[in-house]
């Protein structure tokens, strides 16, 4: 089952936030080696359109440890508000399986300067 969060980002400016996975029965770190790791936002869970994405990295793959972020230009073109958000993994050696690891909300928090 994946993990629920809850994340904030300031509309304008960078985010950045690490997540590190563990396994749920030995809560060891989950070699993530051979995964790629996508994550969308989208205004609805039921919303066709996505709305953006965090661009995720692997910055320790043996210790399960995944950067996310999103530049202050992509956060400065979201709308203040909640978006629903997950981050997917897909084992490219063991025949592409797929896994949900995260779910969640971020809340977009409303710039008052403007550029």
């Amino acid at each position: 089952m994946a993990e629920y969060v809850e994340l904030y980002i300031d509309q304008g400016s960078d985010f950045s936030t690490t997540v590190k996975i563990n396994d749920d029965n030995t809560n060891m770190p989950v070699n993530i080696q051979s995964y790629i790791v996508t994550s969308s936002l989208r205004r609805s869970l039921l919303s066709p359109n996505v709305s953006s994405n965090l661009v995720c990295y692997i910055t320790d793959a043996g210790g399960g440890e995944i950067e996310l972020q999103m530049s202050a230009a992509d956060s400065s073109n979201l709308r203040p508000g909640t978006y629903f958000f997950d981050v997917r993994t897909t084992d490219v050696v063991n025949n592409s399986f797929h896994s949900r690891l995260i779910e969640g909300v971020i809340f977009v928090t409303p710039s008052i300067t403007k550029a």
